[in-house]
């Protein structure tokens, strides 16, 4: 009668337990379904949604994240294309390059004054390779005058009964006269260009230097 009863207990023991241990998963799995994040995102028809799963054709946007009571907690930016990533990574490189280009400014010149001489050797020796080109075009539109003459005194230019075919050597020196000329107005346009891009990034770099100092000053 004795070891019955005390086994009957011991299953009872152990019945409690094991209900308890349940009761407690139970409660432990509906606390953590209540705290379970809410999700409001907007789809691409502009509606608002909310709920603790977010559709697969939504997965990519934008999301704020609320509590029970539903204060805003948190927000999950929006996945981003790669032309999207592409373009921050510009964006970033861009700002870096100022970064670095206003350190440039500040620590090379005590002055504005630094940059716009500089600015002017830069352009007076531009416009020194300009005057030497121009003379060059100059001297090829001479030649270029001359040999023409002497090829009016050949065919195809020449209309003379008798007239004998150009020679190889001044066909040569046209072909070749013509080919420097073209070269040389080319340079003399590529000079152009350069001075004024010269001058548009100095008078940048004059007007970057003068704010810059004025911030330093303002500290």
């Amino acid at each position: 009668m004795y070891r019955p009863m005390m086994l009957e207990m011991s299953v009872r023991k152990w019945l409690l337990t094991l209900s308890l241990v349940a009761a407690g998963i139970g409660h432990a799995y509906a606390d953590d379904k209540d705290n379970k994040p809410v999700y409001r995102w907007v789809d691409d028809k502009g509606v608002v949604h909310y709920g603790d799963r977010i559709p697969a054709q939504d997965t990519q946007k934008e999301r704020t994240i609320l509590n029970r009571e539903g204060v805003e907690v948190g927000r999950l930016d929006a996945q981003k294309s790669s032309g999207e990533i592409a373009e921050q990574a510009r964006r970033e490189q861009e700002q870096e390059r100022l970064e670095q280009h206003d350190s440039f400014l500040l620590t090379t010149y005590t002055s504005a004054k630094d940059i716009e001489e500089l600015r002017d050797a830069r352009l007076a020796e531009l416009t020194g390779q300009h005057v030497a080109a121009e003379q060059y075009v100059g001297n090829l539109n001479a030649r270029l005058n001359s040999l023409q003459a002497q090829a009016m005194l050949f065919k195809p230019y020449s209309e003379r009964a008798g007239a004998r075919k150009m020679p190889d050597e001044l066909a040569e020196n046209l072909v070749r006269t013509l080919s420097e000329l073209r070269t040389q107005r080319n340079t003399l346009d590529a000079k152009d260009k350069e001075a004024a891009a010269v001058r548009t990034e100095f008078d940048s770099d004059i007007q970057r230097y003068k704010m810059l100092r004025a911030r330093v000053q303002a500290r």
